[in-house]
């Protein structure tokens, strides 16, 4: 079999339930691995599968949503996944096996068995930390094991974003390039995919890229699953499958309860066909009865008009690139000219009143600083948001900032929405780092977010640069951003850093800040590894104040630390001694990076806008570059 049209006889298809709720129904704990069943109790799967198919089913799902290796290791289970889906693709051809039995003679086929292929339950790249290419493969080892064991077809369900449908695709046409594929995702309260794209623009690019049907499954019921294919009809001519929740579950007496009736669903099934669906179903929440009243409603309706396709595919994506680098910002200017920058970092007052940070930024501007670089919730406590601090600063200065933004406090849609108001009050430079965890900070019982690292951040702004939203959505124009990221020449975990810092830059960095810096041996061989992913590089300069500041930095920041500088910072008897010995070796550490980098970045420390004033006035006058 080789199209999809063969599974058809000008007539819709009816496809099973939902695995998951029978078992709950029947005591199975939701904790339970459902998939590893096909091995500890094949019998039960077995007996759900013949229910479906008594109950009318023609398209019998194998029990392996969640048989991939990504989902078993959660488990422990990773090194039966073969054994897991064989067994899964057995015992759904045992059950059909044994309906044609029954049915011997007739000359039809009882049912088709489909491999079940779900996501694999982890974030990739751009806005997680696994790559496409490990998706991609992980789902071909799948793939070609449902294949190997004799499926008719493949069915790729429940896709939340369309990058990680698309390497199931892939996948499946390298892995079993015989099989038809059934491509769904799932879509949101208003009938929209959960990666922010429209079904039509899900419809038009999964038959681009050679889908055999397309359609949408599990969601929050029949209504909105309903409303998302008839705009996918408007943007394919590929047959359309609807597989919806049976609603919204509500717990009651401590069990997540379905309430959609069989009623309602064959209600659902009806309309879905004269919509145009060729393949119908349930997920979460149906059982056999629901798939019994569909197929009574399916079998009672008179042969339907087929719905076509109206009007032309919808427009994928309309990038609107930015302007470039050295349009973008005066931060930009200077990087894309190569010019010696000097940055001064703020961090934001614990209050409403930022006279103080406001009157720093004044002198440094007359100083020659070329924009203040202001943190985001310094180490975890509550302050003014950097967001607001930065646009007082230029209101009331004329100085361009940099904003510090954190993954920390914000899911995906806060991110965009945050970038995309940042953008609209004119700032255009920011830094994006991951965040300190709360535990760490003034709130250690406050709850955390982490929807993607600095990384993935990288990957957000670049889009939103180019004036797509992380769904690839066309929003009209380009945010325009500078981006830069962080980078740690003296962390210990270095290998790390350099992986990670490649691909901040892959992903789109402009520039790099680095932490203090207090070892240039550790500079300069951060800077001959990193040369292959070179960008512009600030090295961050920290005055410090005393033995203890210097002594917090080494042993709890894990910063490193000379022990010529400890000494030196020892032998300061007094306050004032200790503060002009630190100013001292920062506008030494200025001198000596110079060399290697474009720019500096001077801390003001514990908000001391006058310390970094004088480590810039010794060792970088105005006008010297």
């Amino acid at each position: 079999m080789t199209r999809f049209s063969e599974l058809f006889a000008d007539r819709p298809l009816l496809a099973d339930g939902a695995m998951g709720t029978v078992l709950y129904a029947r005591g199975i704990f939701v904790n339970r691995c459902y998939d590893e069943m096909n091995l500890s109790d094949p019998n039960l799967i077995l007996g759900v599968h013949e229910e479906y198919l008594q109950a009318g089913a023609e398209i019998l799902e194998t029990n392996t949503f969640g048989a991939n290796r990504f989902r078993l290791a959660r488990h422990g289970l990773a090194g039966k996944m073969a054994e897991i889906n064989a067994a899964g693709v057995r015992l759904a051809r045992q059950a059909v096996q044994g309906l044609k039995n029954k049915h011997a003679g007739n000359g039809e086929i009882a049912a088709w068995v489909a491999g079940s292929v779900g996501p694999l339950g982890v974030r990739l790249e751009p806005l997680g930390k696994t790559g496409l290419d490990e998706a991609r493969a992980a789902f071909a080892e799948q793939i070609g094991i449902l294949a190997e064991n004799g499926v008719d077809l493949l069915i790729i369900e429940t896709m939340p974003a369309l990058n990680e449908a698309h390497e199931a695709l892939e996948a499946a046409r390298a892995a079993a390039p015989q099989l038809p594929v059934l491509v769904m995702v799932t879509v949101d309260d208003e009938s929209e995919c959960l990666d922010g794209a429209s079904p039509a623009q899900a419809a038009a690019l999964l038959t681009e890229w050679g889908a055999d049907a397309v359609g949408v499954n599990c969601s929050t019921g029949p209504a909105t699953v309903l409303t998302a294919v008839e705009a996918m009809r408007a943007a394919t001519g590929l047959p359309l499958a609807a597989m919806p929740n049976a609603g919204v579950p509500r717990a009651v007496d401590g069990r997540n309860i379905y309430l959609c009736s069989p009623e309602y669903m064959a209600s659902f099934a009806r309309k879905a066909v004269a919509a145009g669906v060729q393949i119908v179903g349930g997920c979460c929440g149906t059982t056999p009865n629901h798939i019994r009243a569909m197929r009574s409603a399916i079998r009672a309706m008179d042969e339907q008009t087929r719905v076509t396709v109206t009007g032309a595919a919808p427009e994928i994506s309309k990038e609107t690139p930015p302007a470039t680098l050295g349009q973008r910002s005066r931060l930009g200017a200077l990087l894309a000219e190569g010019k010696f920058i000097k940055l001064v970092e703020f961090v934001p007052p614990r209050g409403i009143d930022c006279s103080r940070e406001i009157e720093g930024a004044q002198l440094l501007g007359r100083l020659g600083v070329d924009a203040i670089d202001v943190y985001d919730a310094a180490q975890a406590s509550a302050r003014m948001s950097g967001q607001s601090l930065c646009i007082q600063i230029q209101q009331h200065t004329g100085m361009e900032t940099i904003l510090h933004y954190t993954c920390r406090d914000r899911n995906l849609l806060s991110i965009q929405s945050d970038l995309l108001g940042a953008s609209s009050i004119g700032l255009r430079n920011i830094l994006c780092v991951t965040g300190e965890p709360p535990k760490l900070g003034d709130y250690p019982d406050a709850s955390q977010v982490f929807d993607v690292d600095s990384i993935g951040l990288v990957n957000v702004a670049k889009r939103l640069n180019y004036g797509l939203d992380i769904g690839s959505n066309a929003m009209g124009t380009s945010t325009n951003f500078t981006i830069g990221v962080a980078a740690n020449p003296g962390v210990p975990e270095i290998e790390n850093e350099l992986r990670r810092f490649a691909y901040k830059v892959e992903a789109g960095a402009e520039y790099a800040i680095t932490q203090a810096v207090f070892d240039l041996r550790l500079l300069e061989e951060f800077l001959e590894r990193v040369k292959d992913h070179r960008i512009p590089i600030v090295a961050g300069i920290w005055p410090l104040t005393s033995l203890r500041n210097a002594e917090y930095m080494k042993n709890d920041l894990r910063i490193s630390m000379p022990e010529e500088i400890m000494l030196r910072m020892a032998q300061a008897d007094t306050p004032e001694a200790a503060r002009a010995e630190g100013i001292k070796i920062a506008q030494e550490m200025v001198e000596a990076v110079r060399p290697y980098v474009q720019g500096v970045q001077v801390s003001a420390p514990y908000g001391h806008c006058d310390i970094a004033a004088e480590v810039i006035a010794g060792a970088l006058p105005q006008g010297k570059s």
